[in-house]
């Protein structure tokens, strides 16, 4: 897995670019405006990350390394941390071993990937604006269902492909019985 999805939710957490209030210059006349030293536009305000942010960055960090970890455990032991995360989220239901446990089961390519139950759990958190993990939870399920998607659309192409071999031989075969009847037989040894 690529470093797409942390570069994702650090776009996301960074804010968005806006560029500074300053005082208009002493030479400026009222109604004037100039425009912004390049500098000044580069200056980055989180206005849309809310005010309660370093305990949901906290949350955020620590849920990105445990999928980070995650990926990289071997079957055995990825079932062993499976049965350990839902254990937890039905013991305590809160946001973080909800979320916690949904990106073990969206672990593509092992024995727990389950994109469905994934998303069921993703869901109170996606509606849930108020949430700490609201964003991280609207990124994953995205990606999560942005992959099913893709995975779909290449079990599509995939089955295209088996029908047009399919064809492609029956047509080889065909080509080959017409050759066969346009060839003389071969004259008969007295």
């Amino acid at each position: 897995m690529s470093a797409r999805p942390l570069i994702l939710v650090a776009l996301f957490l960074a804010g968005c670019v806006t560029p500074p209030e300053s005082e208009a210059p002493a030479s400026a006349q009222p109604g004037e405006t100039q425009a912004e030293p390049p500098q000044a536009i580069a200056r980055v305000e989180p206005s849309i990350v809310p005010p309660h942010a370093p305990a949901r960055n906290d949350d955020v960090d620590r849920l990105l390394s445990y999928f980070e970890h995650s990926r990289k455990l071997p079957g055995g032991e990825i079932a062993r941390e499976s049965d350990s995360a839902r254990n937890a989220f039905n013991r305590t239901r809160s946001d973080f071993d909800r979320a916690r446990y949904a990106m073990l089961l969206s672990v593509p390519n092992t024995p727990v990937n389950d994109d469905a139950r994934a998303l069921e759990l993703l869901e109170p958190l996606v509606k849930n604006p108020g949430s700490n993990l609201h964003g991280l939870a609207l990124l994953v399920a995205a990606h999560v269902q942005e992959r099913r998607r893709l995975e779909s659309g290449m079990q599509n192409l995939q089955q295209n492909v088996q029908g047009l071999q399919q064809k492609l031989d029956a047509l080889m075969s065909l080509e080959r019985s017409l050759i066969n009847r346009e060839q003389p037989p071969p004259p008969r040894k007295r």
